[in-house]
């Protein structure tokens, strides 16, 4: 069913304009919570993921173009929401990418029980509150053979619109939960109940590399990275039954969060 919007008032797209990151959460209750996708291929990932649309926003000249397949998928009743570019930029504040966004129900949390059932190679992201940095390590993860995530509840919501699309929809393919705790305070010895040893990515003289054979032979890993800024605090990393770091050249100490993921996942691959 489309339906034109003609005014930044009209309450049909009052999801769409009016409430924050953190009312679209619904930080109570996350499963009645709402979030934004952005982009026709995005979308398309979380609808094969099973992921239940709300309604559709996208821009009039998309109707016959990027929006044409999703508007396919979707029931004759949905509800479309249509208007020109200028108008809908204003409406959500940003231009949108390639003229689509959806919103959609927030799935019901899992546990990390339930993510890591079976799984040899996990990420656990601590402090991370960049959405695009978030984004970015969810497509690593996806990419390069880590089969689930574990936040602290400290990182940047996952289903942030900007995650969302930075991890182009693998955020809908890896499994990842949140920690109730901390790693300090029981984090980390809840991963080793499961069966996991846990290897902090830490700068300091006592770290091994990442090519370790010590660590590339573990059956069940937990790799372990910290925020942008600080990285891990000193009690995490102590905490860890490694510490490994990634060999360095020309001076360099550190990498962004989200590209040392990556070359850590792929040399940590199972």
């Amino acid at each position: 069913m489309i339906e034109e919007i003609r005014d930044f008032d009209d309450e049909r797209v009052g999801i769409y304009s009016r409430l924050t990151e953190a009312q679209l959460r619904n930080r109570l209750e996350e499963e009645k919570g709402i979030f934004i996708a952005e982009s026709p291929k995005v979308i398309e990932v979380a609808l094969d993921r099973g992921y239940e649309p709300l309604s559709l926003l996208t821009e009039r000249r998309h109707l016959e173009g990027d929006a044409k397949g999703l508007i396919g998928r979707l029931d004759d009743d949905f509800p479309v929401f249509t208007g020109d570019r200028q108008l809908l930029a204003s409406l959500t504040g940003y231009e949108l990418t390639r003229g689509v966004l959806c919103a959609m129900r927030r799935p019901k949390p899992l546990s990390i029980e339930e993510i890591c059932r079976g799984k040899h190679r996990v990420a656990v992201v601590s402090g991370v509150v960049n959405a695009t940095n978030i984004g970015a390590i969810f497509r690593a993860a996806a990419a390069l053979g880590i089969e689930a995530v574990v936040l602290e509840r400290t990182c940047c919501d996952v289903l942030n619109r900007r995650s969302v699309r930075v991890s182009m929809g693998t955020v809908f393919q890896v499994p990842w939960a949140y920690l109730d705790e901390t790693l300090e305070q029981g984090g980390l010895e809840r991963l080793k109940a499961i069966g996991y040893k846990n290897a902090a990515m830490a700068l300091s003289d006592e770290a091994i590399s990442i090519d370790d054979p010590r660590l590339k032979g573990e059956e069940r890993l937990a790799i372990v990275l910290g925020s942008e800024g600080d990285g891990l605090s000193h009690k995490a990393i102590e905490g860890c039954d490694y510490v490994a770091k990634i060999p360095m050249m020309n001076g360099v100490d550190s990498l962004n969060v989200a590209a040392a993921a990556a070359v850590i996942f792929w040399e940590l691959r199972r």
